[in-house]
């Protein structure tokens, strides 16, 4: 069945209409919809409705800058819209000339001046007004970038452990992860057309993966190298887990229906950990791949958006079936899972030697914000790294930065301006370093909480707390973002903060370090006077009770503080 027959079914609603994006995909004309129209109404800043819900096929969210909104309102002036670009970066490997074109644009051209590293492992830039998109996108393409796909119901920019000690290992990773960004991606010629003067072509356009009304949903891929869980693939509906045998690539087990993302107050929403379908051989890593999406093309729900992601379809049609007809539609059989172990999932900061001998440098850099502050000129000294620096860049999927591929001679030289310009801090706690923050406000239009802003705050006071109990050494995987939509995977840690409202959160218990688990509510829409010291009595319980090398949010289950999610459909909510 193709998504142009698509029907709703009993397991959805029979008698519903369809969602209200599957129309304007419809009508769209394979994305192209009115958007060159609106680039040239200078009137208003923003895009008309459905081109709001388009350009994001584009790698594109229209926002605005939510702290000045209420005085423009009183103003009479539309709000200060904008757009946020996210790039597409597979396994987010970035070369010097790269790194430098997009400083440059986002000095002068973007009205935050920064660079944002993400958690889907690569940049975004804020505040770009409408007469420098076109210019924006022109920009990248001189340089090899694009920003097709990042955003939207279609596969976005797939992620690879960034793994900088095996290097022949992540090579192979990382080109798969760059073959499937590619096999996965729209092939109309919208992207070509709107921003890069491209010639409009007449011929009928086919979407032979994708189909013409895209997928129901956004959809998530990975490329994962264990023992490092970098990339949370529990947040992700499509991971390949590498197998390899002798330091050698050999296949994937394949992990399909993770997912963070939920309503608040809508218990058929949930967060939900991936399920291993099996081990495939990598000559059917893209057709695995293809049909994952196609059976999610045409099985997912297109009623209701928010039961439309992969991990609901599992749900609804069950993972045997949904096995089932990938292995029909690929011609592939899962053979039995490759045993693996995921052990961590931080990133090894400071320097690391590769077994090719070259020397990786990892940054720590909060919440990814890539600027000049006072006294740490992040922004200048990235810059001045990439005049010299004769190997790639990488970005972490925890939101930092390596500097990969430096020869022993290089060292030095890149480490002292890493340390003048404040990239390297040498007072950075453990827990700064596990701790994980959303944008949320003021640009996210969903945000209803502060994240990012908030972080450096959050993550002092529980510093004190860590101090107190005598353990300032330890540290918890602590993550804060505006709103239940999974951006910052609060949904997989030890303690999650999920915005509520303005200065008020739910805070979710019982994730663990490795990112294989889903924690649970243990404070519902409650301020800092209520959640610090909630916090600080849990941290002294561990601090004193805890099994030897027992992490946080294993001893919170343990000790019956909250329970164990093992079925996120039966269990999240009960």
């Amino acid at each position: 069945m193709s998504n142009q027959d698509y029907k709703p079914n009993s397991k959805h609603d029979p008698a519903a209409k369809f969602a209200d994006n599957e129309r304007l995909k419809t009508e769209s004309q394979h994305l192209r919809g009115t958007i060159e129209t609106d680039l040239g109404d200078q009137l208003t800043g923003g895009f008309t409705k459905d081109n709001f819900q388009l350009i994001r096929f584009h790698g594109m969210y229209q926002q605005d800058d939510r702290d000045i909104r209420a005085e423009r309102a009183k103003q009479k002036l539309e709000p200060l819209h904008n757009v946020m670009l996210r790039a597409r970066m597979p396994g987010g490997i970035i070369q010097p000339d790269q790194w430098l074109a997009i400083d440059k644009f986002a000095e002068e051209k973007t009205s935050y001046g920064s660079i944002r590293l993400t958690t889907r492992q690569t940049f975004q830039f804020h505040g770009v007004l409408k007469p420098h998109i076109k210019e924006m996108h022109l920009t990248l393409h001189d340089v090899g970038i694009d920003s097709i796909a990042t955003a939207g119901d279609v596969n976005r920019n797939v992620l690879c452990t960034t793994n900088p000690v095996e290097s022949a290992l992540h090579q192979e990773a990382y080109e798969w992860a760059a073959k499937i960004s590619e096999h996965l991606l729209p092939k109309t010629r919208a992207y070509l057309e709107i921003w890069l003067n491209g010639e409009r072509k007449d011929s009928t356009e086919l979407e032979p993966i994708l189909g013409s009304t895209y997928l129901p949903r956004k959809f998530k891929t990975t490329v994962t190298i264990p023992p490092n869980n970098e990339v949370d693939v529990h947040a992700n509906d499509l991971n390949f887990v590498a197998i390899a045998e002798e330091g050698k690539l050999v296949g994937f087990n394949v992990l399909v229906g993770g997912g963070l993302a939920m309503t608040h107050g809508d218990v058929n929403t949930y967060p939900r950990r991936a399920d291993d379908f099996g081990f495939i051989p990598l000559e059917h890593t893209l057709a695995v791949a293809e049909h994952v999406v196609s059976v999610q093309r045409d099985w997912g729900n297109r009623v209701n958006r928010k039961n439309a992601k992969t991990k609901y379809t599992l749900d609804a049609f069950g993972i045997d079936a949904f096995k089932e007809e990938v292995e029909k539609r690929a011609g592939v059989k899962f053979e039995e899972s490759r045993p693996y172990e995921f052990t961590h999932r931080g990133d090894r900061f400071g320097w690391v030697e590769g077994i090719d001998g070259k020397h990786h440098l990892t940054l720590f850099l909060q919440s990814g914000r890539i600027l000049d502050y006072p006294g740490q000129p992040l922004k200048t000294g990235c810059r001045k790294i990439a005049e010299i620096h004769k190997g790639d860049f990488r970005m972490t999927a925890n939101q930092n930065l390596i500097i990969a591929g430096v020869a022993e001679e290089d060292k030095a030289e890149i480490e002292k301006i890493a340390r003048e310009h404040g990239l390297i801090d040498d007072s950075h706690t453990e827990q700064r370093k596990s701790s994980m923050a959303c944008v949320a406000l003021p640009t996210c239009p969903l945000a209803m909480a502060e994240a990012e802003r908030y972080l450096p705050e959050l993550v002092e006071k529980t510093e004190a707390l860590l101090v107190k109990h005598s353990i300032p050494n330890d540290d918890i995987i602590m993550r804060v973002v505006g709103c239940p939509n999974g951006c910052g995977r609060a949904m997989l840690a030890e303690v999650g903060f999920v915005g509520k409202g303005p200065g008020k959160y739910n805070v979710y218990l019982g994730g663990n370090r490795e990112g294989t688990r889903v924690p649970k509510l243990y404070l519902e829409n409650v301020s800092e006077d209520v959640y610090l010291p909630a916090l600080d009595e849990l941290i002294g319980q561990w601090a004193g009770e805890r099994q030897e090398q027992e992490c946080f949010g294993d001893f919170v289950i343990r000790k019956g503080i909250v329970a164990e999610v093992k079925v996120s459909k039966t269990d999240f909510h009960a």
